[in-house]
């Protein structure tokens, strides 16, 4: 039935994957409500995990668990992102030139952090990477304010000049 509607109004040349495509984000369309308590959820869960983690390093070896309870964490509060704009525009919006090199060192530093902790059990290591991941997902984050990073860099100088 669907050919016979395409070819009555002209359009007899269908762009299959564009259809599937199309089908899918109309299929996946949440409510703003629904998307805010998405959101809320997976942001708060995130942060909970990150906590749970940093509260592990006072238990003995439990930098493996501290490195990636914090990672799983940074992760799943990252996602939230995508109950707000979609995750096909957030990985858009990730990979845009002006965060491009801000989304490659929050990846590389979250993959590095699990695998100083669980592969090579250094703690010293492990605790560097999460501190650079801290520091690649503030950057990250502040791409999407505007004259943020640059208020940034200014104060940055200003302390060490």
């Amino acid at each position: 039935m669907e050919k016979l509607r395409r070819a009555l109004s002209g359009d007899d040349t269908p762009d299959e994957e564009s259809n599937i495509i199309t089908q899918v984000i109309d299929s996946s369309t949440l409510s703003w409500s629904t998307r805010i308590k998405g959101f809320v959820i997976c942001f708060v869960l995130g942060c909970l995990l990150s906590i749970f983690g940093t509260i592990t390093l006072f238990f003995k070896r439990g930098f493996v668990v501290f490195a990636v309870l914090y990672t799983i964490g940074n992760v799943i509060s990252l996602a939230s992102t995508c109950f707000l704009m979609g995750p096909f525009n957030q990985i858009k919006k990730m990979f845009a030139p002006t965060r491009i090199i801000a989304t490659i060192l929050m990846v590389v530093c979250l993959v590095m952090t699990l695998v100083a902790a669980i592969w090579l059990h250094k703690a010293g290591l492990s605790l560097l990477f999460v501190i650079l991941q801290f520091l690649a997902m503030t950057w990250y984050s502040l791409s999407y304010i505007p004259y943020a990073r640059d208020a940034v860099k200014k104060s940055v100088n200003a302390c060490l000049s």
